[in-house]
């Protein structure tokens, strides 16, 4: 788990302004009662297949900027892991995605940031992805000509992903 909590910082109430009090899970207005749980934000992420092949985004902003990622990112409050990673497909890459099955479950870091990621695999709809968004460039791989370790964003979670995905398809 990260040592940076979403709450570090936190002095004030957003409710009635008055100071809030950190406990070692929370933080608590004294004032008007406000509680607030740290929490990890969650992500959905999806690695589209054509056959042995895997789509990667190179990331065009930091953190990892330069590095290859899967498609994906965080979802919204009060939306659905599936209908965000819609969303950020369409975003990303300018077409639709029919999932397939779920890959795994990660924890991870943004930024200092503790999340809970959740991984597909499926395929894309007819067309040719176009990179948009925070993507530089979308490239088509080979299982076996994956970007190397130091290529992948998110110190290792990618290559771990990438890993599992890999034994999927011997």
């Amino acid at each position: 788990m990260s040592s940076v909590s979403v709450l570090d910082g936190w002095r004030f109430c957003p409710i009635c302004g008055e100071a809030i009090a950190r406990a070692a899970d929370r933080v608590e207005c004294a004032s008007c009662g406000f509680v607030l749980y740290p929490h990890s934000a969650v992500t959905a992420s999806v690695l589209p297949e054509d056959g042995d092949r895997v789509l990667l985004a190179r990331r065009a902003v930091e953190p990892f900027r330069g590095s290859w990622d899967v498609i994906g990112g965080f979802i919204h409050e009060g939306e659905h892991p599936l209908d965000g990673l819609r969303r950020e497909v369409r975003e990303e890459t300018r077409l639709d995605v029919e999932i397939d099955r779920l890959l795994g479950i990660w924890m991870g870091d943004y930024a200092g940031r503790s999340t809970l990621n959740l991984f597909w695999t499926g395929r894309l709809a007819q067309g040719e992805p176009q990179a948009t968004d925070d993507v530089a460039e979308l490239r088509w791989f080979a299982r076996d000509a994956l970007p190397s370790s130091a290529e992948l964003a998110f110190d290792g979670l990618i290559a771990t992903v990438l890993d599992a995905w890999r034994q999927q398809h011997p």
